[in-house]
């Protein structure tokens, strides 16, 4: 069976639509429900930066790859913020408002710009190519958490960035440019 990327790229954005609603409806879920919508989450955005990312600025979509890659960044910081909250703290509701807000804007943008895109740019084989490997590298990453990202990771996430001289910085380096970019 084939998959187009696109449509399990959106498949995934439902799924974290719905962990939204029950966090927010149901406070009692949160301890076990605030791990698996962050592990998702960064399993989602390593497999779109390692496999989509590339493919769609082949299909000359620089500036959306980079401005999802910046995205990204930003709510790896508010996933993390999340996950070191106490879930029945005050606080919690708030950092949880910040995640959904940044990931619901992401979507938007996402479904309106990259995704058409790809499906405009990109043949039906290479998108069931892309399906595949989104899959299987989404697989690969499930269960990690927020700032969990290995140096490749964070080289890729430079790549798309389109940040300067990455190969020759440090893990550390390479994590405090993509904070500065998830800032701007």
């Amino acid at each position: 069976m084939q998959y187009d990327v696109v449509d399990l790229i959106m498949q995934d954005h439902r799924e974290v639509e719905r962990l939204f609603d029950e966090l927010k409806s149901h406070p009692e879920k949160r301890p076990l429900l605030t791990p698996v919508l962050c592990g998702l989450l960064v399993a989602h955005s390593r497999a779109e930066e390692g496999e989509v990312y590339p493919a769609a600025k082949e299909a000359g979509g620089d500036d959306e790859v980079e401005h999802s890659q910046e995205e990204h960044a930003e709510a790896e910081q508010l996933l993390a913020k999340l996950l070191d909250t106490g879930y029945d703290s005050p606080q919690y509701e708030k950092a949880l408002q910040d995640v959904v807000d940044s990931i619901t804007h992401h979507v938007e943008e996402e479904e309106k710009t990259v995704l058409p895109g790809m499906r405009k740019r990109l043949s039906a084989e290479r998108r069931y190519e892309l399906g595949e490997a989104f899959a299987r590298s989404r697989a690969d990453h499930l269960g990690e958490m927020p700032g969990q990202a290995t140096r490749e990771e964070l080289l890729l996430q430079a790549k798309n960035l389109g940040v300067s001289g990455a190969s020759s910085m440090s893990k550390e380096q390479l994590r405090k440019e993509l904070q500065k970019a998830a800032s701007s």
